[in-house]
């Protein structure tokens, strides 16, 4: 689940039992987080912004060697501030296929770096045109594209797709189908809430979100789905983003909860 001092609060206290903290790639978390719990390195890499080329490869790599985390992460977030020209919600073919090259150089670089099997790549959410993420790269054609030129995995995240899904004005179950989830290596899930006119992740989860979880763990089961390595439980965390999301209330109900899901 995700680091936060409450958790890790529960977790030494033996209120909840994790298998491991997810951790932005930030060294001083990490390294408090590994003496509570092994942790998994979440990178804050996009692809299709142009940028992989400039990253600091040795840290990333030093960081994924010091926490045995077995993948690479990448958004598939191309963004409004690196295509000025281009809509967020644009359907035009000539700027779809200069955003889809651009997200398969990038998911190439790592690729090159990695290897296909060490890299996966994570849908993000889309709010049309009051957000920033062009609607291009949450298309699930696209999604697909890239992992089958590149070779690389899927790291699926619930909410962002059916966050996604709802501004597409696709049923969620529809939206997810459509993902290459016989790629599946990484999963992430957390509850849904509107705020402020928008719908936002990273809350307690509700009878819609655990149904959503039900739902593709029998995908998972019956073998309609790849099986992935890691489970992501993304409530709490630390900074302002995350003040009054981190109740130790929250997780001592709902993280039992969810071994409870994935043990049967």
């Amino acid at each position: 689940m995700n680091f936060s001092q409450e958790a890790a609060a529960l977790v030494s206290a033996g209120r909840i039992d994790i298998d491991r903290f997810k951790t932005p790639d930030w060294p001083d978390m990490i390294e408090e987080a590994s003496s509570y719990r092994p942790v998994a390195v979440h990178f804050g890499l996009d692809a299709g912004r142009g940028d992989l080329d400039s990253k600091d490869w040795t840290a990333i790599t030093a960081l994924l060697e010091q926490t045995s985390t077995p993948y690479l992460n990448l958004h598939l977030n191309p963004e409004v501030t690196d295509y000025p020209s281009i809509p967020v919600d644009t359907s035009d073919k000539n700027q779809a296929k200069l955003i889809v090259q651009n997200l398969i150089k990038d998911v190439a670089t790592a690729v090159g770096r990695f290897g296909a099997e060490r890299v996966i790549i994570e849908n993000v959410t889309y709010r049309d045109a009051t957000g920033t993420t062009l609607r291009t790269g949450v298309e699930p054609i696209v999604i697909c594209q890239v992992v089958k030129e590149t070779g690389c995995g899927l790291l699926l995240d619930l909410s962002h797709a059916r966050i996604a899904a709802c501004y597409l004005g696709i049923e969620e179950k529809e939206y997810i189908s459509m993902l290459p989830t016989d790629r599946l290596r990484e999963m992430h899930f957390t509850g849904l809430k509107w705020v402020n006119g928008k719908l936002k992740d990273h809350w307690p989860a509700l009878p819609n979100d655990w149904q959503a979880l039900s739902w593709a763990l029998k995908r998972i089961d019956k073998g309609e789905w790849a099986t992935p390595w890691l489970l992501t439980y993304e409530y709490g965390g630390v900074g302002d983003r995350f003040k009054g999301r981190s109740k130790p209330e929250v997780m001592v109900e709902q993280v039992p909860r969810l071994r409870e899901m994935i043990s049967t």
